[in-house]
């Protein structure tokens, strides 16, 4: 019998630069058993800085240049939470994120980047932004160049700094104005009295190639404050902008300077094995590194270089051997954008240029990115040669049992189940079997009992507790109940004493988050350990009047409070297919909670939340409930962004099938069809309601910021659906 490895480690990658996203890729070619890997980025995907100047000129599209985290962390057996790290603390192993939570370690990498923000300049704040982090970057000039191509002019741009990365960005800028407006007012500032001062063997090259793009120099610019209308010097002229893009140097994140590590203007130190000065079970690369055994400067070339030197030592550290030393080159080729497609290159003092220099950036840079867009197909262990009888057509293409609802078993299996067991003669049981809950009557009130968990789908402990909080109150909200008391039951995979603190203590904090915003409190509970995390939540509501499936009147509006298309994507993300900012986008709107939208809908004369058995699914017990039938509009159905996009690829949840025999709709056909039977996880509330009240209710719902929609209505007749 194979015993599972117990998790025993705590890997943190903080940072989703170069070299983390090597390490990795790396990683998932060779995992080590007994890790668990954790990757800590504010976005779930990260650009490559040598493929900037070209996006930002026009070359290369947003997601050509973004590696996608989640994807990779998916392949590489990783969690990935999105936050802000803005604080460590190396003796007690912790990293603090922006909304305050704390994720503890055995072994931690630093590879945060650089900024170019300009904090000291009054006013930069207000009115420019700096080219790094990229992803601000990038969308504020996505917005600014179409705003330009709409209206067929644009105000004119500022970049301070003159070094290599203004000039490049500048130049980059100036090309895709003209493109998009005929012209460019581009503007470069450099406080010295040339540009290029810590490069100056390409200075009258790039001049050249500046006067080419329409680029204005400005040398000995001190600036002295950032207005409105644009930088203000210290002369007192202030240069004209609509936009002001920062670019003056490499800049160390601030917050590093609070956690007590040794810093060289503000980077950290590392030695030649990459381990921060000290502390020995805390490494770091990439720009906020500074080599103390050989300074190098800030170039993503060293980063890339790093990447299998430190996938090695923390590999060795957390085995217990020996660690290896880092050797970067002294020099390396330096390839320049000129914003069209031409170069400049540059080593050993030697000049060249033209187009053919693009063409060879553009393969260097494809090449590193198709080692993220087309990762590796790893093998997976055979089955043996002789099989029970079925257990081929159990397993069926071989796809993996999805997580959250997609794992449940299909719509028939517990209902038939259930009709075998003897009917309640209780009298204070007041619902039937198959509707969301049980209520139970208690003299004048009225009790609603449900339970519900999860198989993980997210390896983020924390994020999964929020999601399976949000969806077992979905039956307490739908029943237009308020909750109470919770118990929670936890099986974690099998792990040491130390990771099931960390992690049962990220899952109670996170949930009792969830409950306490919505008026529960978790009173107690059960754990065990099993073969993978599932969490499940059992709730008690209170409720006046409790709203059932079976209110639902001829002439009812039906309202759905969230998107579906959550089964559709968590297969897709499962199986290395989905967009990362896709899965982040829908995992956030999964983890909101819906009492508002509850309270809005306690009018309703039914309603559902809408779970496993997908959209269709749940409307089709509201509506054998009520005795009637529906009317469904697919276009006016709102889905998750790149759901359709799966599901027009053929891929589906693993109880898509069961769901879709068991609630058929009428004239239903095309990809967006397909998702009225995917099963969904913390769904949207759907409700029946007076059609009278319909607009009203929709505009609040809105006005929370939910994309609610009306999407059918009721009406007379069999418990049929179709689409019209």
């Amino acid at each position: 019998m194979q015993t599972q490895i117990p998790l025993t480690r705590d890997l943190v990658l903080i940072g989703g630069g170069h070299t983390h996203a090597l390490v990795l890729l790396k990683w998932g070619m060779r995992p080590l058993p007994g890790t668990r890997v954790t990757v800590i980025n504010p976005a779930p995907t990260a650009p490559y800085s040598g493929m900037l100047p070209g996006h930002i000129a026009g070359h290369y599209t947003r997601d050509e240049l973004e590696i996608d985290l989640i994807r990779l962390a998916r392949f590489a057996g990783a969690r990935v939470i999105l936050g802000r790290a803005v604080g460590l603390d190396p003796e007690a192993r912790t990293v603090t994120l922006q909304d305050g939570r704390v994720i503890a370690y055995d072994v931690a990498s630093l590879d945060i980047g650089i900024t170019s923000e300009l904090p000291q300049i009054p006013g930069f704040a207000e009115h420019a932004i700096g080219a790094k982090p990229l992803d601000i970057y990038a969308e504020t000039w996505a917005d600014y160049l179409e705003a330009a191509r709409q209206t067929g002019h644009a105000e004119p741009v500022a970049v301070i700094g003159g070094g290599v990365a203004g000039v490049e960005l500048a130049m980059a800028m100036a090309h895709a104005l003209i493109k998009a407006t005929g012209k460019a007012d581009v503007t470069l500032l450099e406080a010295n009295a040339e540009i290029l001062s810590a490069d100056p063997k390409p200075r009258s090259q790039l001049r050249k190639a500046l006067e080419v793009c329409g680029v204005t120099i400005r040398n000995n610019a001190t600036i002295s404050e950032i207005t409105q209308e644009g930088p203000r010097l210290s002369t007192g002229d202030i240069i004209p902008a609509g936009l002001t893009i920062g670019v003056a140097g490499a800049l160390p994140q601030s917050w590093l300077e609070r956690t007590g590590l040794t810093l060289t203007e503000g980077f950290v130190n590392v030695n030649k094995s990459l381990q921060v000065s000290g502390y020995d079970t805390l490494f770091a690369a990439g720009d906020c590194a500074h080599l103390t055994h050989a300074p190098r400067p800030k170039a993503g070339v060293y980063a890339v270089r790093a990447a299998p030197v430190l996938f090695d030592n923390l590999r060795a550290k957390l085995v217990g051997l020996p660690l290896r030393a880092f050797h970067p080159q002294k020099d390396y080729l330096k390839l320049i954008s000129l914003g069209q497609k031409s170069a400049l290159a540059e080593k050993w003092g030697r000049i060249w240029q033209g187009p053919w220099l693009w063409r060879l950036k553009n393969r260097i840079d494809q090449k590193f990115m198709n080692m993220f867009n087309n990762l590796p197909q790893m093998p997976h262990a055979d089955l043996p040669p002789v099989l029970t009888l079925g257990v081929a057509q159990e397993l069926g293409d071989g796809q993996p049992i999805c997580g959250g609802c997609g794992s449940k078993v299909g719509a028939g299996t517990l209902s038939g189940a259930l009709e075998t067991l003897p009917q309640s003669q209780r009298a204070d049981v007041v619902t039937g079997r198959g509707d969301d809950a049980a209520v139970l009557k208690i003299g004048e009130h009225f009790q609603v009992i449900t339970t519900d968990h999860l198989k993980s789908f997210t390896e983020d402990p924390a994020l999964m507790a929020q999601i399976t909080a949000v969806h077992a109150l979905g039956d307490i909200w739908s029943m237009g109940a308020q909750p109470q008391a919770v118990l929670a039951t936890v099986i974690l995979p099998r792990m040491s004493q130390s990771l099931q603190a960390r992690t049962m203590a990220e899952i109670m904090g996170a949930a009792s988050q969830v409950f306490a915003q919505t008026g529960a409190e978790i009173v107690g509970g059960h754990s065990t350990q099993g073969t993978e995390m599932t969490i499940g939540f059992t709730i008690t509501g209170l409720a006046d009047r409790p709203i059932t499936h079976a209110g639902a009147r001829v002439g009812d509006v039906l309202i759905l409070t969230r998107a579906i298309g959550t089964g559709v994507l968590l297969a897709a993300e499962m199986q290395g297919k989905a967009n990362g900012r896709h899965v982040a986008k829908m995992l956030a709107a999964m983890a909101q909670p819906q009492d508002r939208a509850a309270e809005i809908l306690k009018d309703s004369n039914a309603m559902t939340d809408v779970t496993g058995f997908g959209l269709a699914g749940h409307l089709q017990a509201i509506c054998r409930s009520s005795d009637v039938g529906a009317e469904l509009v697919l276009d006016q159905i709102p889905v998750y962004e790149g759901a359709v996009e799966m599901s027009e690829v053929g891929v589906k949840s693993t109880i898509y099938d069961s769901n879709l025999m068991h609630s058929p709709v009428e004239n239903a056909a095309g990809s967006k069809a397909k998702l009225l039977h995917d099963p969904q996880t913390a769904g949207g509330l759907l409700a029946a309601v007076p059609s009278e009240k319909a607009d009203e209710i929709l505009s609040q719902l809105q006005e929370l910021g939910l994309p609610a929609a009306i999407i059918g209505r009721i009406i007379d007749g069999p418990p049929i659906l179709r689409c019209v």
